[in-house]
């Protein structure tokens, strides 16, 4: 098992080009570039991150691509909204070979380079043998009708609580391995990037490419 400098580690970025809840959100403008455009960016920018490849059944998704970043060309089957990530994942690993692949996504537009680095790096030294981003609650939550993370007869103080992490879709990072032998993007020693709000927006549906268009108008305009 390679690790540090030895390990090839490759970004993969699924795209299509057109979705069914926002259509064609992927290449619609975002602070003046298409959405796919950021994440892109960002990986091309960051430390320790080998190549970036954008995994879409059509080129014409080249011409929205910054600097850095690849077209790989995946089968059209891939597109059928039944597919699985799985099955494009491993399909993408049977194309283009690494130690280690960063899986991220496009609708989060603002993920921050200084996160991903710290999930490669985890990667890279051998600490871990996965990574991924989460946001954390500490707050009162609940399961199933049931508490989740306190007692109801000894209620805490909220700083004291243990806190639930929430899964965004930031990036995963693994290793090919662990991939391959257990069909897992996280491992058993995963690192948890603590992502911000703001680096945790999801455009799934129209009104969050809305709050991603107000963020980004607020950043061209330098308010925090």
């Amino acid at each position: 098992m390679r690790t540090g400098k030895d390990m090839w580690v490759v970004a993969l970025v699924p795209v299509k080009l057109n979705s069914q809840r926002v259509p064609h959100k992927n290449v619609r403008d975002l602070g003046g570039h298409p959405l796919l455009w950021h994440v892109c960016n960002t990986l091309a920018r960051a430390e320790g991150i080998d190549e970036v490849c954008v995994y879409c059944s059509s080129e014409e998704v080249e011409r929205y691509l910054p600097d850095g970043a690849t077209f790989v060309q995946r089968p059209e089957w891939l597109d059928a909204d039944e597919v699985k990530g799985a099955q494009i994942y491993g399909e993408f690993m049977s194309q283009v070979d690494a130690d280690a692949y960063v899986l991220a996504h496009t609708t989060s537009p603002f993920l921050s380079r200084e996160s991903v680095e710290r999930g490669v790096e985890a990667i890279r030294s051998g600490e871990h043998d996965s990574a991924f981003t989460a946001q954390r609650v500490q707050t009162f939550c609940w399961f199933r009708g049931e508490p989740l993370n306190y007692d109801l007869a000894d209620v805490p103080r909220t700083q004291d609580m243990e806190p639930v992490w929430v899964e965004t879709s930031g990036f995963y990072m693994f290793r090919r391995e662990l991939f391959l032998e257990e069909g897992r993007r996280i491992g058993h020693d995963p690192l948890i990037v603590e992502v911000s709000p703001i680096e945790a927006v999801d455009i799934d549906e129209p009104q969050d490419f809305e709050l991603a268009e107000a963020i980004a108008a607020s950043r061209t305009k330098g308010v925090d």
